[in-house]
């Protein structure tokens, strides 16, 4: 006959404070957690929130809240089944994979949706005068060459010569020297460096300071059109949608420099093809540029440029704001939402 196993007399108690050691650990209290039981469509939401409740942090609880409440209203409204729910499960997993340190495939996610354009609006809204920001993209990467001004960020053979020049100043007009300014950019086939295979060092990149007199210059090459990675979840979904996956030619540049916001911004050409349907919703018309041809061989060989051969140019100021300035401008560009 099979013995009865039976617990201890004082099971339930020392499972219950072994419980509330181990959630304390964690800064829970159990008994102030509300009972969470027989979830449905019309209660697991409000559920949810409850159990959020006692967050610490009231932002995190804020955003955490309106993120919530949306995705489950998007469950709801959209009547999503198991397996498109496992989709995109699977969507945001292959997405994870593509990512490293030179490719950022989430980021990519983010701006095809319109979402970075949206959160950059919001954010990074200048003063009037200042330099409009844009997409930073998924192509920055920390690891560009320090170059002198004037130098080229660009190898040779890498595509039709450009050089880009111009001042840092505030809105008033006042140079900024010693700013940091990272540029990138396409060569002349339409690819980043980071998507070459053999990759051995940066290239059509680099990083430069803004001389005494707020000035700044350095050789380039005209960049071009290119579609966005299509070798990934991303690109998929975005040809599934029916859009085309190509962003208009532009230079990438982004200025730091101390007491004023950091810029993110890119210079788009003038008479591209994908100007006005870009893959990631990155262009203003404060950006769109005019490059300009020069043909004088003697400007050509004192700017650097191999056996004075003629080159496009860009002049560019980029007007830093303010920390204030900044400020000021997105006081009057975010939407009035109700901290609760």
């Amino acid at each position: 006959m099979a013995s009865k196993i039976t617990a201890p007399a004082d099971y339930k108690t020392e499972m219950m404070l072994e419980a509330n050691r181990r959630a304390h650990e964690h800064g829970i209290d159990l008994s102030k957690l509300p009972q969470l039981l027989d979830m449905n469509a019309d209660t697991i939401t409000d559920n949810v929130h409850s159990i959020n409740a006692n967050c610490p942090d009231d932002r995190m609880k804020f955003v955490f809240k309106h993120l919530i409440q949306h995705l489950h209203d998007f469950v709801r409204e959209t009547s999503i089944t198991t397996e498109e729910w496992m989709s995109a499960l699977e969507f945001l997993k292959d997405t994870g994979k593509m990512c490293s340190d030179i490719r950022h495939e989430y980021i990519l996610l983010s701006d095809v949706l319109g979402v970075s354009s949206l959160v950059d609006s919001l954010n990074h809204a200048k003063p009037p005068g200042a330099t409009e920001a844009c997409v930073l993209g998924p192509f920055y990467t920390e690891d560009a060459h320090v170059f002198q001004n004037g130098d080229s960020i660009a190898s040779e053979d890498k595509g039709d010569y450009m050089y880009v020049y111009g001042k840092v100043t505030d809105t008033s007009g006042k140079p900024i020297p010693g700013a940091i300014i990272d540029t990138w950019e396409t060569d002349g086939h339409g690819l980043y460096d980071t998507q070459y295979a053999d990759r051995a060092e940066p290239d059509c990149r680099g990083r430069l300071f803004s001389a005494e007199d707020g000035s700044y210059a350095f050789r380039a090459v005209v960049p071009v059109s290119y579609p966005i990675p299509s070798d990934g979840p991303v690109g998929k979904m975005v040809s599934a949608l029916g859009r085309h996956v190509f962003r208009p030619a532009h230079l990438h540049m982004q200025v730091d420099a101390q007491g004023y916001e950091k810029l993110t911004t890119a210079f788009y050409p003038r008479g591209d093809p994908y100007l006005y349907s870009d893959a990631v919703f990155g262009v203003h018309s404060s950006l769109i540029v005019d490059l300009q041809p020069v043909t004088d061989k003697e400007l050509s060989l004192k700017r650097g440029f191999k056996d004075g051969k003629p080159h496009m140019e860009l002049k560019r100021d980029l007007i830093l704001a303010t920390p204030e300035e900044g400020l000021a401008a997105r006081k009057k560009s975010m939407p009035a939402v109700k901290q609760e």
